[in-house]
């Protein structure tokens, strides 16, 4: 593969939680101390083409579900010089809440999704409110109206969706969660997303608490393995450690790293 296909990613920080550890992990956490959950996106930027992989949640859903809002999606994006009006391409990890909201700043983008995450949540499961809990209704059906209006791509289970970058369905999480490989010039990354939340899931095999089947949990971290140069190439999905692993993209703003230049 040519330099050229290889890509830069930049992980955005967008909300906040606060949480203890005990919240954390199947079984609980004898240690019960502070364990905040963050919220990113993340941009993967070529020469050509740029990938935004979730799209995050609002001020008003943030204010329902209790979460804190940073710095608005747009604003994170527009700190890297990303219109969100003018990207052409969406990868959706899965469709909760904290994943695939924000729809109206991606106009033009068509939304590639798993087969299986659009069947459950618009299917039978989400008659039941312990499964459909982080799901947000307006989501869904907007999702469900990209579909009739030709923007949605659909991958079942694995894609490639342009050089350097695949698709992989791994579940556990949420029926259709896929994660994201990208090339870069530091190797194989892995956007885990809620394939684990923390970097601690998975060096304690200890998965979040929440979770459509237990078994995929598993087995997705240890395909994430196979997928990345290195576990240090697994970027969790809401781990505060992530701003702490990377570099700034820029050195004046604090809550943007580049997933390609890991701290020594």
């Amino acid at each position: 593969m040519g330099d050229s296909e290889r890509y830069e990613i930049h992980a955005v920080r967008y909300g906040h939680f606060e949480r203890r550890s005990g919240e954390n992990f199947l079984g609980g956490d004898t240690h019960d101390v502070a364990m905040p959950l963050d919220y990113f996106v993340w941009a993967i930027v070529g020469e050509k083409r740029t990938f935004i992989v979730d799209t995050g949640f609002d001020k008003p859903t943030g204010d329902k579900r209790g979460r804190s809002v940073v710095r608005p999606v747009d604003d994170g994006l527009a700190a890297i010089g990303i219109d969100h009006a003018d990207v052409r391409d969406v990868i959706i990890s899965h469709m909760h809440y904290d994943h695939c909201g924000n729809h109206h700043l991606f106009p033009n983008a068509t939304f590639h999704l798993q087969d299986a995450e659009m069947e459950f949540a618009t299917g039978r499961c989400m008659c039941h409110h312990a499964m459909r809990h982080p799901f947000e209704a307006e989501d869904v059906t907007t999702m469900v109206r990209r579909v009739f209006a030709g923007k949605v791509c659909f991958h079942d289970p694995e894609s490639q969706i342009a050089p350097g970058i695949t698709l992989h369905k791994v579940g556990g999480h949420s029926r259709g969660l896929q994660v994201v490989r990208v090339e870069t010039g530091n190797g194989a990354v892995v956007i885990a997303s809620d394939a684990a939340h923390f970097y601690a899931n998975m060096e304690r095999q200890k998965p979040f608490p929440v979770f459509d089947r237990l078994s995929d949990v598993i087995f997705g971290v240890e395909r994430m393995k196979q997928l990345a140069s290195s576990p240090a190439h697994i970027v969790p999905g809401h781990d505060p450690q992530v701003l702490k692993r990377f570099a700034r993209t820029h050195r004046d703003v604090e809550d943007i790293v580049s997933l390609a230049h890991p701290l020594p």
